[in-house]
């Protein structure tokens, strides 16, 4: 399986999926996709052989909801096996491969996106567009400053604007360190361009749909002005269930405690 999860973009998928081409996806070869217990965990199966990772590892999850939901991807694939259409797959695949041997590099990447937040970066005008971002924007660094303890500073304009660092301490410290959380919230943070949106979803705050809708209000505005654009649609939707895969592991990995 490792050719068909390496190196997919969400770009590549939707100019496959205009151009009507399955060309390099493997046809479906199994009857049943299962998710079966394990000494630690719950692995995805499909006829009762194991499914690997691009790196061979064992396609395996720490909860049964997690392994459920990508043995119930394996399932639905039709005659070829679509990776675009396996979000909460691909992601395992880059935590198991990728997070839990090195996460450091992980955890350093959602801190430098704590330090320029897409929600500390207001429009100058129109009036309109300002208040849409209060409205969204500002409930979130409420939120920070009393559940985590970091206050930040909003400004005007897309010129960097330097936080305290007892802020950025503060933040930072609430970024988990388990792997599976861990890989969650750096795709919600990488999705939705805002550090703060994929902690306050990890922590309960608020759902992932409305951190969606906070993510995108630039440019739910744009396409109220000037339209919409099929192909951007598109690669919307192909990134929105990329963040239902990351809200879906938050989901069970936190239930599971």
């Amino acid at each position: 399986m490792r050719e068909l999860f390496e190196n997919r973009s969400a770009e590549d998928a939707i100019v496959a999926a205009r151009r009507g081409s399955k060309v390099g996806l493997r046809r479906r070869f199994y009857s049943v996709a299962a998710a079966v217990p394990l000494p630690r965990g719950y692995a995805v199966q499909l006829d009762g052989k194991p499914v690997h990772t691009p790196a061979r590892r064992t396609l395996a999850a720490p909860t049964l909801g997690v392994a459920e939901t990508m043995a119930a991807e394996w399932q639905a694939q039709q005659d070829v096996i679509d990776p675009a259409k396996m979000p909460l797959t691909r992601l395992a695949n880059a935590i198991i491969d990728g997070v839990a041997v090195v996460p450091f590099p992980v955890a350093e990447e959602i801190g430098k996106y704590v330090a320029s937040d897409l929600l500390f970066y207001r429009a100058e005008h129109p009036a309109e567009l300002r208040q849409r971002q209060a409205e969204r924007w500002d409930p979130i660094l409420d939120w920070a400053r009393t559940a985590l303890g970091a206050d930040f500073t909003t400004t005007t304009g897309v010129i960097h604007i330097a936080q305290s660092g007892a802020a950025l301490a503060a933040a930072r410290s609430a970024i988990p360190t388990e792997p599976w959380r861990l890989g969650a919230v750096h795709s919600l943070t990488t999705l939705t361009g805002s550090a703060l949106l994929a902690l306050a979803v990890s922590r309960g705050h608020i759902a992932a749909d409305a951190a969606w809708q906070a993510a995108h209000v630039d440019e739910d505005w744009n396409m109220e002005q000037w339209g919409r654009d099929p192909l951007a649609l598109e690669r919307r939707a192909f990134r929105y269930a990329e963040l239902e895969a990351a809200a879906t592991v938050l989901r069970y990995v936190e239930s599971a405690g």
